[in-house]
């Protein structure tokens, strides 16, 4: 994908009704470069090959494929002449009226709160082929929500939900395996992604005195082992190296928003020799801590 501005586009801009709609390759341009909904999109493919680039993955997209896409992340799905396709668009208050979420964090929300979003939390990881048999299902549900949707009947909206979320259902059930397997690996890093927080809150708090690893590993809740392997793991450094790390951006902090002599700054985020903090500070910025004070403020104004 390449670098220009990534646009969002609103149902509105995209869809006949703000709450949901379905509609084939004859009735809209595609678009072509890479975007962003502020709603969800599913895309099925009936005919041709191509490919899904979603997020940082590209996928392939043939015929008899799903593709399923959160709001906010960005993606393009390139049409080239001889495919057909139908796409789904539909507003997170019409799927889930109960769920009250920021859309930007229903990338984290658990299977055991919203299970249909599984595939569109793990849409990077798998490709969501049907079988013929499986796709008949699939034409069938989707024929039921373009009649009701043309139509508009009492209790249309209710009849294309439920079809919806049978679709859904389906595609949970045929990678259920697969889903399940993603959604621990998850959560285990969203565990990690916790646990290294409050080693970052512990060093925060600490980084005036002498923090140490088995401290830091008591804050988090972890063995000393295993907060090694989890910092290394997570951020490819060491515990020293992180704390290091921590003090000088402290010291950046500092250099712009105080006045103080550069010999306190050292102090207060823990470099007892003011030397050895001007020979670290200038390998992180190429500059002494003075010079890149002057160098910030001037830039400032």
């Amino acid at each position: 994908m390449n670098r220009a501005p990534v646009r969002t586009y609103a149902m509105v801009e995209r869809s006949s009704h703000l709450d949901f709609d379905i509609r084939d390759q004859s009735l809209r341009a595609p678009l072509t470069q890479p975007h962003k909904h502020e709603y969800f999109q599913i895309q099925v493919n009936l005919a041709g090959d191509t490919q899904h680039h979603v997020g940082g993955t590209v996928r392939p997209f043939t015929a008899r494929t799903l593709s399923f896409v959160l709001p906010h992340r960005m993606h393009l799905v390139p049409h080239p002449p001889g495919t057909r396709w139908l796409v789904v668009n539909f507003s997170q208050r019409f799927l889930r009226p109960d769920l009250a979420m920021d859309p930007l964090d229903l990338e984290d929300v658990p299977l055991t709160l919203a299970p249909e979003l599984a595939p569109f939390q793990f849409q990077e990881h798998l490709d969501f082929t049907f079988d013929e048999a499986g796709f008949a299902e699939v034409l069938a549900l989707l024929g039921t929500m373009q009649r009701e949707n043309a139509a508009r009947r009492l209790a249309s909206l209710a009849r294309i939900r439920g079809c919806l979320l049978e679709l859904l259902a389906l595609t949970c059930q045929r990678w259920e395996g697969e889903l399940l397997a993603l959604a621990a690996t998850q959560a285990q890093q969203g565990s990690r992604r916790a646990a290294l927080a409050r080693v970052l809150r512990y060093l925060r708090d600490e980084l005036a005195g002498e923090p140490t690893l088995a401290d830091a590993a008591e804050a988090a809740s972890l063995s000393p082992n295993y907060l090694t392997h989890l910092i290394k793991k997570e951020t490819g450094k060491t515990f020293t190296e992180l704390l290091t790390e921590r003090r000088l951006a402290l010291a950046q902090e500092l250099l712009l928003a105080t006045g103080e002599r550069i010999g306190e700054i050292a102090r207060r985020c823990g470099f007892a020799d003011e030397a050895y903090f001007a020979r670290r500070f200038r390998q992180w910025h190429g500059l002494s801590p003075r010079a890149w004070r002057e160098r910030q403020r001037q830039a400032l104004g």
